[in-house]
C-alpha cells in the first residue's frame, strides 16, 4: 500500500456503472479505455465498507482533499472502512485501468457473519470502532468473477440478478481463508499461470484487433491447448474469444465515431474491416443502427 502526495495532472471525468444489489449494498465498476487519467467520484458515508478490486492497470484513491493517496495496482484488492469519518470515493483511474467495487453497509455486512464475527478481524468486539485498511492480491478464483462482472453481456433485465450472485460470490471468495482459497472454480484453470495465459490471449487479440491471429495461432502463442483456450476464455471473460473481440471492436468503433475525427470508412479500417459495408453491417448488428445514423442521432 503506497502513501504519497497527489500529483498534478490533466484529467477527464467519468461515472461509475452502478448496480444496486439490495438495500445498503451496491456494485460499482468502471473501465477506462482512454489514454487519459479519468476521475470518478461517489459519495460514501462512514456506515459503509468498501471493497475495491483493480483488474487492470493502476488506480489512485485521493483522500482529505488531496492530502494523501492510496495506490491500488493491477490484480490487487483494497478494503477500506472507517466508522469515524466518511470515505467518499475520489478515484483517479490511469489509462486502460479497470476497477470493480463492492460497497456494503456495516449493518448489512455484519448480518452476513453474525454467527461468527470473530472470523472477520475488523468485526471483532475490540475492533468495531476502529478504521481498517487492507490490501492484498486478487486470487485467480476472484479474477474469474471480476472479469464476468466487467464483461457482462446478457440481457439488461437480468443484470441486477447476475450482479447479485457475483457480488456475494466475490465476498465469499475474498474472505475464504481455507487451504483451497486459491483453487480455480473452473476445471480448466488450475493455477495462476493459466489465468495469466488467458489474460495474455485477451491482450493479444485487443492489440491486434485489426488482424487478429487464428484460435490455433493464439493457443500456440500463449501455450495453452485449443480446448483450454476456448473454454477457459469463456469462463474468465464470459464470452468466446471472437465474440469478446467483436464487442471490444464495436466499442472502440463507437468511441472513434463520437470523436468526429474519422469518417465511417476510416473507423472500419481501424478496427479491422476491409470494406465499409462489412463494418456497417457489424455495427448495426451490435447497436441496431448504422454508424452514420448513430453520429447524426448524437449531434441532434
Amino acid at each position: 500500500m503506497n502513501l504519497n502526495l497527489k500529483p498534478e495532472k490533466s484529467i477527464a471525468r467519468g461515472t461509475f456503472d452502478e448496480v444496486a444489489i439490495e438495500d445498503g449494498f451496491f456494485v460499482l465498476s468502471y473501465k477506462n479505455e482512454t489514454d487519459e487519467v479519468e476521475v470518478i467520484e461517489r459519495e460514501i458515508d462512514s456506515s459503509y465498507i468498501q471493497f475495491h478490486f483493480c483488474t487492470r492497470g493502476q488506480s489512485i484513491f485521493v483522500f482529505n482533499n488531496g492530502r494523501y493517496t492510496l495506490n491500488i495496482n493491477e490484480d490487487t484488492s483494497l478494503l477500506l472502512y472507517n466508522p469515524e469519518r466518511d470515505l467518499p470515493i475520489h478515484l483517479e483511474l490511469q489509462p486502460k485501468a479497470s476497477l470493480v467495487s463492492l460497497v456494503i453497509s456495516i449493518k448489512k455486512f455484519h448480518s452476513l457473519f453474525s454467527k461468527d464475527v470473530s472470523y472477520i478481524t475488523f468485526l471483532a468486539e475490540g475492533n468495531r470502532n476502529k478504521k481498517y485498511y487492507k490490501d492484498g492480491k486478487i486470487a485467480p478464483s476472484m479474477a474469474v468473477v471480476l472479469n464476468q462482472i466487467l464483461s457482462f453481456n446478457l440481457n439488461t433485465m437480468v443484470k441486477p440478478l447476475f450482479f447479485k450472485g457475483k457480488a456475494y460470490e466475490l465476498l465469499a471468495l475474498f474472505f475464504n481463508r481455507n487451504e483451497d482459497a486459491d483453487v480455480e472454480q473452473c476445471p480448466f484453470l488450475v493455477d495462476e499461470v493459466n489465468v495469466a495465459k488467458l489474460k495474455k490471449a485477451k491482450d493479444i487479440i485487443i492489440t491486434q484487433m485489426a488482424e487478429p491471429p487464428s484460435l490455433k495461432e493464439l493457443a500456440i502463442e500463449v501455450e495453452l491447448s485449443l480446448k483450454k483456450l476456448k473454454e477457459g476464455f469463456k469462463q474468465v471473460y464470459g464470452d468466446s474469444v471472437y465474440s469478446y473481440l467483436f464487442d471490444y471492436k464495436m466499442d472502440v468503433a463507437r468511441k472513434l465515431l463520437e470523436t468526429g475525427e474519422y469518417n465511417v470508412n476510416e473507423v472500419g479500417l481501424k478496427v479491422g474491416y476491409s470494406t465499409a459495408s462489412h463494418f456497417i453491417a457489424a455495427f448495426k448488428k451490435k447497436y441496431g443502427t448504422t454508424p452514420k445514423k448513430y453520429i447524426l442521432e448524437r449531434t441532434q
